[in-house]
């Protein structure tokens, strides 16, 4: 049983993109596992049918967050089911090596389209909601939106992008009792290198170069990262707002 069981979050709504799979899927049972109703988002229905499988306090609705409409329908589904909105987890993203030497720019507008444009809309449309419940947004950066990253400089700005995002809507928003905070995760064991369609013996040795790298010797694991989304998503924890905690074993002090 995770630690999540000692926060309740019993009849508070819950929206998580990107809970097909790793960090999103932890999210989504966790938050469900401390009696929350949660709406779980992703392009994947399979995937998204294997997440809610995992509680029955999970549903789920298929689309990709950043087609035209998309915010609204999310936040509208949330609301019209339990007639509230008390966290927005902007967990979806995407990852791509791309050193300069080959930047393409459609590859640049659709890492920015889901990293920073598709979370930001969300967020507008969950506003007025969040403002009713004293609810809270947690964006999930990355280790490397404050560190650099050879070959994937452009991701890195996007993770950046967002955390910054999350400062400015943390004082924005203060006055309103909605906070807005970031977990930073480093590498997890999770499929986005995979989704990023790196093959698979590439996808190792990154592994295993990482593994080395971080202090801890060992990757994070999604139920990590999910503990702590919830413990900043806490209504408990109302002082505590516009920060980024870094989850990556140490790998930022090295």
């Amino acid at each position: 049983m995770s630690n999540s069981t000692a926060r309740n979050f019993m009849d508070r709504a819950v929206i998580v993109t990107g809970a097909g799979s790793g960090i999103g899927r932890a999210t989504a049972v966790a938050f469900a596992e401390s009696g929350a109703h949660v709406l779980g988002v992703g392009r994947r229905r399979n995937a998204l049918e294997e997440t809610a499988g995992a509680h029955s306090g999970i549903a789920v609705l298929p689309l990709d967050i950043r087609e035209e409409g998309a915010a609204e329908r999310v936040v509208g589904t949330a609301v019209e089911m339990w007639g509230r909105l008390d966290v927005l987890v902007n967990n979806a993203g995407a990852a791509a090596m791309m050193p300069l030497s080959e930047t393409d720019r459609s590859v640049i507008s659709d890492l920015f389209d889901l990293n920073v444009t598709a979370p930001s809309v969300l967020a507008r449309a969950a506003l007025p909601h969040l403002r009713d419940s004293g609810g809270s947004i947690v964006n999930v950066s990355s280790t490397y939106g404050h560190r650099p990253l050879p070959g994937g400089a452009h991701y890195a700005a996007t993770k950046s992008a967002l955390e910054q995002l999350t400062r400015s809507w943390a004082l924005e928003l203060a006055s309103t009792g909605v906070r807005v905070n970031a977990i930073a995760p480093g590498p997890t064991e999770t499929d986005v290198l995979a989704a990023a369609g790196l093959p698979e013996d590439t996808i190792d040795e990154i592994r295993s170069a990482e593994r080395e790298r971080i202090p801890v010797g060992r990757l994070g694991d999604p139920q990590d990262v999910a503990d702590w989304i919830l413990r900043l998503a806490d209504p408990r924890d109302t002082h505590i707002t516009g920060q980024i905690l870094t989850i990556d074993g140490g790998l930022e002090l090295v």
